[in-house]
Formats: C-alpha cells, sequence, structure tokens
C-alpha cells in the first residue's frame, strides 16, 4: 500500500486493485489533489495487465462528501471571483468520472458511511456498487443554493427521473435499502464486510476473458445514448468483430466440448 500521508492509497489484492480515498478528517472531499491522483490511478490501472477490476473506497467513516467546499470558497478572492478554478474544478471532475466509465475494467464502489454531493456522482458513475446497511447518500446541493447539475448526470442514468429528480429537488438523505430499491447500488451488506465483498465481486468478473469484458463496458455505455434502432445496429456490429475475437472462439469451442475454457492471453 502506499503512503498514507498520500491523498489516495492503493492495494492490490490478486487481481483486483483497490484505491481509497485518504482524506478522512475532510470527509473524502474531492480536492483537486485527490480528483487528479484518482485520474492519474485509474490511467495506471488501464495500463497494468495484472490489474483486472478496480475497487474504490474512502478511508473514515464517509465514502465522500462531494467537492472541497473550503478549497472552492478560497478562491472567491481570486481576480475573477473563482470562475478559473471552479471551471478546472469541474472539469476535472467531468474527466474523473468520465475516466471510470472509459476504462475498459469493471470499477465497484465500496461505499462506507456518507456519500453526497459529487461523491454520490462518483458511486453513480462506478460500474457497480456495494454498500454498507448503514451508508447514505444524498444530492443536498439545493440546501445551499448550489444545485447538483453535474451530479444530476451520472444519477439520471441510473435511477428513474422521479427518482432522481426526488434526489435533487429535496436534497434529503436516501438510506441503503432505498437506493438499492432506486437502482443505485447492487448489494447491501454489513458495514465490516463492505470492501471484502466489492474485492469479492472484482475477483468474480476478472475470472472472465478480458478482452470481452473491455468490448462489453465500452458497448454498453455507448448503447444507452443512441435511439433504439441505432443501438440496436450498434450492438450487432459489436457481437460480430466480438463473435471473431480468439476469446469467442475458445470460449464456444470449450462449451460445445464440456470443457473449461483456456483464455488467451
Amino acid at each position: 500500500m502506499s503512503d498514507d500521508c498520500s491523498v489516495l492509497l492503493t492495494e492490490d489484492k490478486d487481481a483486483v486493485r483497490v484505491l481509497t480515498l485518504n482524506r478522512p478528517k475532510a470527509r473524502n472531499c474531492l480536492s483537486m489533489d485527490l480528483m487528479t491522483a484518482v485520474k492519474n490511478a485509474l490511467a495506471d490501472a488501464a495500463a497494468t495487465d495484472t490489474v483486472r477490476a478496480v475497487v474504490l473506497t474512502g478511508a473514515g467513516p464517509a465514502f465522500s462528501s462531494g467537492h472541497d467546499l473550503k478549497e472552492m470558497t478560497a478562491h472567491r478572492n481570486d481576480p475573477d471571483k473563482g470562475r478559473a478554478f471552479y471551471t478546472e474544478t469541474m472539469r476535472t471532475c467531468a474527466e474523473m468520472m468520465l475516466a471510470i466509465v472509459r476504462l475498459p475494467k469493471p470499477v465497484i464502489a465500496a461505499v462506507n458511511g456518507i456519500a453526497t454531493a459529487a461523491g454520490c456522482q462518483l458511486v453513480a458513475s462506478c460500474d457497480l456498487a456495494v454498500a454498507a446497511t448503514d451508508a447514505r447518500f444524498a444530492t443536498p446541493g439545493v440546501n445551499i443554493g448550489l444545485f447538483c447539475s453535474t451530479p444530476m448526470v451520472a444519477l439520471s442514468r441510473n435511477l428513474s427521473r422521479k427518482a432522481a429528480m426526488e434526489m435533487l429537488l429535496s436534497g434529503e438523505m436516501v438510506g441503503a435499502e432505498d437506493a438499492l430499491r432506486l437502482g443505485l447500488l447492487n448489494r447491501v451488506v454489513p458495514a465490516d464486510e463492505v470492501v471484502n465483498q466489492a474485492v469479492g465481486f472484482g475477483r468474480t468478473i476478472a475470472s472472465k476473458p478480458s478482452r470481452t469484458l473491455k468490448i462489453g463496458k465500452e458497448a454498453f455505455y455507448r448503447q444507452a445514448e443512441l435511439p433504439l434502432d441505432e443501438a440496436y445496429r450498434y450492438a450487432a456490429n459489436v457481437m460480430v468483430e466480438n463473435m471473431l475475437d480468439a476469446e469467442a472462439e475458445e470460449g464456444i469451442g470449450a462449451f460445445l466440448d464440456k470443457r473449461e475454457p483456456k483464455w488467451p492471453r
């Protein structure tokens, strides 16, 4: 594991890389340094063949409370009243969220405590999410005059429109079981099992053929943004190319031969 003084800790558990947001005293709020560290860590995970899945969690009693409002407020005294810094903050945040979606490996959120505002956005941006029974979620910007417009992007792609709008307009906390019911989470587990369950989830997925996972994840997000007829045309082309891949040839052959596949490297 990296130095505990780092804003982001890294640990490999077999083929699963665990990234831990490490600003516990600040409820792991997303400073520019932390968002940049996450982006760099995701790029490294993408380039490391031995890493097959990523788990994202938080140190201490919170997953993430969202943007670092103290850091942002300090820039109100800039000559432009903070416009340039706020623009850079939102750009970096969007790049971090997109890095999760575009990573050719699955990313699993392991949520302890609260995940609010951009922290909730972070959970929604991950491919899968496991949360503690006492985890809570909110997009509370409306309560302080700052509507959660960028968290809305990820939230509205996970929840129904009315469920997303209720969270965005009310700013109220949502418990883990309700978040599971609404579609923000995959599993709710005891607090002391969150990371282990997420790593186990990752290990299961890591056992699948890597190029097939990459093809499938990319196709999932691309087709979701297309009209229905275009989505089918795109997905059909993806399946044709996948069928011609060596992994599909081996996997289908093994299935027909009633044997375990030997995935090509």
